[in-house]
């Protein structure tokens, strides 16, 4: 790996890769909305980076010109919006679509030459859990995510064999972005024990994988969605 553009590196899971990357001597850049986390995150990994709104196409393109050649790609930008369909504006589902899904696609489209051009391209991409299943209130992230998934089989089978590309598709991680979810103790302790292997994930649970994903290593592998999600995609535990 020589140099990986990270969307979403200030925090969670995108600044775990990004640590894990620097101590193995790969240079990284940051991007996201956050000035300030940004800055933060710069400094402690001697990255650059962009600042930029999702929503905003001009920000991929502003990304990929201020990363330079790059021959990896994480796209850790997401939304957690759960609520009853009823309750969602088309404006929300939007926003939502569009940081999750659209995002990613753009932020692939933008970096493609780079990422063409440079033997062993990789990208990696966030589904989730619940593109896989289903759970009550998570309409519009089922919608999005999915369309992640989506997208991964689609641009693995377009840029097979330069560049692969694979998504991760994690349960719920303790990042800042899950915040409001683990404020009630009891909720926590009963979405951990939905889990075959009864816990909530880390960013490192993930951020180890995208990691592998990226480097030499899994060089035979494209066109896959792995569930990093303690089981609970695939498995039917006793309550």
């Amino acid at each position: 790996m020589k140099k990986i553009l990270i969307y979403g590196g200030s925090g969670g899971i995108g600044r775990r890769v990004g640590e894990i990357l620097v101590a193995q001597g790969v240079r990284v850049h940051v991007a996201g909305r956050n000035r300030e986390a940004l800055e933060e995150t710069a400094e402690a990994l001697e990255a650059s980076y962009t600042v930029g709104d999702a929503q905003d196409p001009a920000f991929f393109a502003q990304a990929a010109a201020e990363a330079g050649d790059i021959d990896g790609l994480v796209y850790a930008i997401g939304t957690i919006n759960l609520k009853s369909l009823a309750r969602f504006t088309p404006e929300e589902i939007d926003r939502d679509f569009q940081v999750n899904a659209r995002g990613a696609a753009l932020a692939v489209a933008a970096s493609l030459q780079s990422l063409k051009s440079n033997e062993g391209s990789s990208v990696v991409l966030f589904s989730s859990v619940a593109a896989v299943q289903g759970f009550t209130n998570h309409v519009s992230v089922s919608l999005a995510k999915g369309a992640v998934s989506g997208l991964t089989l689609a641009l693995a089978a377009e840029l097979a064999p330069k560049v692969r590309v694979n998504a991760l598709a994690p349960s719920l991680i303790r990042t800042p972005l899950a915040a409001a979810l683990l404020s009630n103790a009891q909720l926590e302790t009963a979405i951990a024990g939905m889990h075959g292997l009864p816990r909530l994930g880390t960013p490192d649970d993930v951020a180890q994988a995208a990691v592998f994903l990226l480097s030499e290593h899994s060089s035979w592998v494209t066109g896959q969605i792995w569930g990093i999600d303690g089981g609970r995609s695939s498995l039917r535990i006793k309550a």
